[in-house]
């Protein structure tokens, strides 16, 4: 499988921001988040369920096991936990920190793919965006990214689903640890759980 990478770095220098605008929930609604407590301690991400519907649902029913995947590993099917125990393969200071692969390596997934979902408020234009990382158009599976830094050369190409709302430190530190020369941690970070909730 074709390694999953997100856009060039170097880009950002060509593209202006583009700015971002939150859409309100409407009064009495409950938001929908993802806790995620990881080794380096806890982000919690607000979801844009209304305005990225699928992915959001592609990425909590996966968290919560109620999606079926198939094990890279064993080409057995079933449903599990999917995020719980994984760690984050590619960390970049200043960039993003992405995760998602059962394998580790950057070339895994689900065993699916689904298309790109793009929405006109949703963009790059500020640390703490989560999205979709992916090969090409319509290549989403399983991988995501969390960026540091504002990264609007992604936009358009990569599908945003979620904003951080308490631990972009948190983000930040795991950007900054040790890497190798593939920017994969020396030292594994993981998700220990992922647990979506409504409040």
């Amino acid at each position: 499988m074709v390694r999953v990478f997100i856009a060039s770095i170097l880009l950002s220098l060509a593209i202006p921001t583009i700015g971002y605008a939150k859409t309100e929930q409407k009064q009495g609604d409950k938001v929908l988040y993802a806790i995620m407590d990881t080794t380096k301690g806890k982000i919690k991400i607000k979801l844009f369920e209304k305005e990225a519907p699928k992915t959001v649902a592609n990425f909590t029913e996966l968290a919560e096991g109620k999606r079926e995947w198939t094990d890279p590993y064993t080409g057995k099917k079933g449903k599990s936990h999917y995020f719980d125990g994984l760690i984050f393969h590619r960390v970049i200071p200043k960039f993003m920190i992405q995760g998602g692969d059962p394998t580790g390596t950057g070339r895994g997934g689900p065993g699916y793919r689904f298309d790109d979902e793009f929405h006109r408020e949703l963009n790059h234009s500020k640390p703490g965006m989560l999205s979709m990382a992916n090969a090409g158009p319509g290549t989403n599976g399983s991988q995501f990214f969390l960026t540091v830094a504002p990264t609007p050369f992604l936009d358009g190409k990569h599908s945003v689903f979620g904003e951080i709302v308490e631990g972009l430190d948190v983000a930040i530190a795991i950007s900054n640890v040790p890497r190798d020369g593939n920017d994969r941690p020396r030292e594994d970070v993981k998700m220990i759980k992922v647990t979506i909730v409504r409040e």
